[in-house]
């Protein structure tokens, strides 16, 4: 089984001279990265082929004796220039991707960051030390030279086992800085049946709505969310009237950090429910539904484009899929096509994308968003009809026994809000 990876971000709070310390690390991890770039650009248009990793290393570490290099420990210095080679590496593989047909869109050749800007800066768990709950991340040679340190310190989370870490990533955004831990996961024993199986359907209203063949079905809410991404994009609507192309503010800075913050804090609530829901009833399977590419591609107009685009989904399922590989559930990606159309009471065939058969026509009906009527008028949540189906879509491969899913949790799937919300004590007096 391959290594679990975990990820926690922690903001940092600085005091004068640690601001300084970070906004010179991650301007200088800025600066080099551009070299980076630029040697690797000039020796493209100039041969065709692309340095690797070890050449930047040893180009600017030790031929140029780069400045920004020696800046910084050079542990960190060479991630930042690993970093630059990946990115002309997948630069040449989409290249190749798009030459065989399985990429659409053309690559561009990985351009400059922005002058005088922050980048990340990433520390190998290898040169940071341990002393007294604290964390020493070195700093370069220069530095001690000319501004007589040598290291700057941070708090050890309490959370996080010390030998466990990878690496961690000084993180700047919009304004602020995060330490990014990357740590082995440790694999979490539980008793689950494979058989049992959970399919999930993702939408906007209903974020997830899951089905299982051991008699459960529920929905994750995507009301909260989708409301929240409605009034950030209003806040920055207003905000950036009669003002120019590209404007950006502190205002701007502040409420996508907040937008962002509670994104990802949905992201984790909505995965530990799923996986919390699987290791109560023993389920040892997850499929989910998705299509390739279904957020470049998507045509619903323009407002529904932007409810849909802007709701981090991907970056879900990919949750769903780190916990599942740490509590040994199994994790089953497969396409949706016509799982919303087909009715499950009736057993329709349900088609494959681009091989639906002449004539197939569902047996029921989807009446209103939320529901569906099949053959015989029995209504159903058409999200649940969905769920099941993705199921089906797999079924036969996998062996999957889905004679115990009925009306029953099909129809009144329990609804389960990511944050409970309060009102305010004006409202609880009944002044408003």
């Amino acid at each position: 089984m391959p290594i679990s990876y975990g990820c926690q971000q922690i903001l940092i709070t600085p005091d004068k001279n640690l601001l300084g310390v970070l906004e010179y690390l991650c301007s200088i991890a800025n600066s080099l990265t551009n070299c980076g770039i630029y040697y690797s650009r000039q020796l493209y248009f100039k041969t065709g082929k692309f340095p690797s990793s070890a050449d930047l290393h040893k180009q600017l570490g030790t031929i140029q004796q780069n400045k920004h290099y020696q800046a910084l420990y050079s542990d960190t210095a060479q991630q930042i220039l690993t970093t630059v080679a990946e990115s002309f590496k997948s630069y040449v593989g989409l290249l190749k991707g798009m030459n065989s047909g399985t990429v659409a869109q053309k690559p561009k050749l990985p351009n400059y960051r922005k002058p005088g800007g922050l980048a990340l800066a990433t520390f190998t768990g290898r040169s940071i030390k341990l002393k007294d709950g604290m964390l020493r991340f070195p700093l370069g040679t220069k530095v001690k030279a000319w501004f007589g340190i040598d290291a700057f310190y941070l708090p050890m989370p309490s959370n996080v086992d010390f030998k466990d870490i990878r690496e961690i990533r000084i993180l700047p955004r919009s304004g602020i800085f995060y330490a990014e831990f990357i740590y082995q996961l440790s694999l979490v024993k539980v008793d689950v049946d494979t058989r049992k199986v959970l399919g999930i359907d993702h939408g906007i209203d209903n974020w997830l709505t899951c089905v299982s063949n051991a008699g459960t079905s529920f929905i994750v809410d995507g009301l909260h969310l989708k409301s929240i991404n409605q009034w950030y994009n209003k806040s920055v609507a207003n905000i950036k009237v009669a003002k120019p192309q590209g404007f950006w503010s502190s205002r701007l800075a502040t409420i996508t950090e907040k937008r962002n913050r509670t994104m990802r804090d949905a992201i984790n609530k909505a995965a530990r429910i799923v996986i919390n829901h699987c290791i109560d009833n023993k389920i040892g399977t997850i499929v989910f539904g998705w299509n390739e590419r279904q957020k470049d591609g998507a045509d619903m107009g323009k407002k529904n484009n932007q409810k849909f685009v802007q709701i981090p989904t991907a970056k879900l399922k990919g949750r769903i899929a780190q916990l599942c590989q740490q509590h040994g559930i199994d994790f089953i990606e497969t396409e949706e096509s016509y799982t919303s159309k087909t009715s499950f009471l009736d057993n329709d065939v349900l088609p494959t994308i681009g091989a639906k058969p002449d004539g197939w026509k569902s047996s029921g009906t989807r009446i209103t968003r939320g529901q569906f009527k099949t053959s015989t008028g029995i209504k159903i949540n058409a999200d649940c009809n969905g769920a099941v189906n993705i199921i089906r879509k797999v079924a036969a491969i996998f062996k999957f026994d889905l004679s115990g899913v009925g009306r029953g949790i099909l129809s009144m799937p329990k609804k389960v809000l990511l944050w409970t919300l309060q009102k305010s004590p004006s409202l609880q007096r009944g002044e408003a």
